[in-house]
């Protein structure tokens, strides 16, 4: 059976929540393998809204297992409040339907007062962090000093992690000039929330290999977008983690030869939140639009999204570095009575002529779009579920857009809802 791999190929908040969900539909098992709660999938379900982040997005459905890789790092007292509120919508969750990797890393208090201090400190030069503790607690996790989800289960082992940890931490709190972290609290924290996390550990390796070999279908579930790729995003403004697909396969344990698809899942749009180089933001009218037709806030912060055309250059690049077969295109609904369409087809550096977003910081806040323009559709698309109820122009749009990042539209998404979907090519096709 084919496995697959959902990955963000823009920005992040393409949509991916949706998707995942409803290719769940034909898996056995959902994984997540990256990133942490900063990430926010919302979900709508026959008028009922669904916000997940740490969550697997395949828990809304009977009788699949949903599973927390070791490429997260975990706030276990964001995943008992999470369990609680899904809980409070009908939602029941046990490890039955749940499984987190024993070598999970945790996010501590000490993570996220880290985190809040830093970015106030940096004042221009902030990233826009979340200041959810993601970036601090991957520091500690390559800096070999991390409390891991097992060792909640051995005292001996978590007093020696404490004592690792604290002797980077509370020296860097000194320099800061804030107060050290009380080491006796923080381990009575941990001790109390160990009993509600600890039975949902196992060693997720060892249990997708066995699904696997039992011909079981796996969706791998990334958050945030390709862009916020600690290698090949818009770096320093990017998330803490690898986004790409590569990282379902370390992120989980299960290893490259268990992907068999990779479905990027791209806006008709563009959109990020927070800082750095976004080359084909708008500021007018139709950027409004999209804003407000498309709802663009996140469903993690709250916090307004930028907004601009579609960035074809950007796409292909990221589905180049993704290892991406076809793409999920969503929203296309938003684009809905313009009368006028761009999509970036190129940059322009200085002259130069680009096909690609440079590394280069300053190249990457220098470049403009070179656009292509098309005719737009009064039509609506909302709710479509086969190509006849799409207006002609609109799968005009669709079609230059697959020419442009050469790669095939998989799925076409029409709204929020779990059914306003067009199948072309089922990524669990063997």
């Amino acid at each position: 059976m084919a496995n697959v791999v959902v990955v963000g190929a823009q920005w992040g908040d393409e949509g991916k929540g949706k998707i995942v969900d409803w290719l769940s539909e034909r898996a056995d098992v959902i994984a997540r393998f990256q990133g942490g709660h900063n990430a926010g999938h919302t979900l709508v379900i026959d008028g009922a809204v669904y916000k997940l982040s740490l969550l697997p997005s395949g828990i809304l459905r009977d009788g699949k297992l949903g599973v927390i890789g070791n490429g997260v790092v975990l706030d276990p007292w964001a995943l008992v409040a999470e369990i609680e509120r899904i809980e409070a919508q009908g939602v029941k969750v046990s490890t039955d339907n749940l499984v987190i990797a024993e070598n999970t890393p945790l996010i501590l208090p000490v993570h996220q007062d880290l985190d809040k201090i830093r970015e106030e400190a940096a004042g221009k030069a902030k990233i826009g962090t979340t200041g959810r503790g993601i970036g601090p607690a991957y520091e500690d996790k390559v800096g070999r000093r991390n409390i891991r989800l097992a060792d909640l289960a051995d005292t001996a082992t978590l007093e020696t992690r404490l004592d690792r940890l604290l002797a980077h931490h509370n020296p860097l709190r000194k320099g800061l000039g804030v107060d050290t972290i009380d080491r006796d609290e923080l381990r009575d924290k941990l001790l109390a929330i160990a009993p509600k996390v600890l039975p949902f550990a196992a060693p997720v390796w060892k249990l997708l290999a066995e699904k696997r070999k039992a011909g079981k279908r796996i969706l791998f579930e990334g958050a945030q977008g390709a862009l916020l790729d600690i290698d090949f995003g818009t770096y320093p403004y990017v998330t803490s983690s690898n986004t790409l697909g590569g990282m379902a396969a370390t992120g989980t344990g299960l290893g490259p030869n268990s992907i068999d698809f990779v479905l990027g899942i791209v806006k008709a749009y563009t959109t990020r939140v927070g800082e750095g180089p976004f080359p084909t933001e708008l500021g007018d009218a139709v950027g409004k639009h999209l804003a407000e037709v498309g709802r663009e806030k996140g469903t993690v912060t709250g916090r307004d999204r930028r907004c601009g055309w579609f960035d074809a250059v950007l796409v292909r690049q990221t589905c180049t570095t993704s290892g991406v077969k076809g793409i999920a295109l969503t929203k296309l609904d938003v684009l809905d009575g313009l009368e006028e369409l761009k999509i970036c087809v190129g940059y322009d550096l200085d002259g130069e002529r680009m096909d690609y977003l440079p590394t280069a910081a300053d190249h990457q806040a220098r470049v403009t779009p070179v656009y292509e323009t098309m005719e737009g559709w009064s039509a609506s698309t909302a709710g479509a579920r086969s190509w006849a109820e799409l207006p002609a122009a609109a799968i005009k749009y669709v079609r230059r857009i697959e020419e442009l990042i050469d790669c095939p539209v998989a799925l076409l998404s029409t709204s929020p809802e779990r059914e306003d979907t067009i199948l072309v090519t089922d990524p669990f096709a063997d």
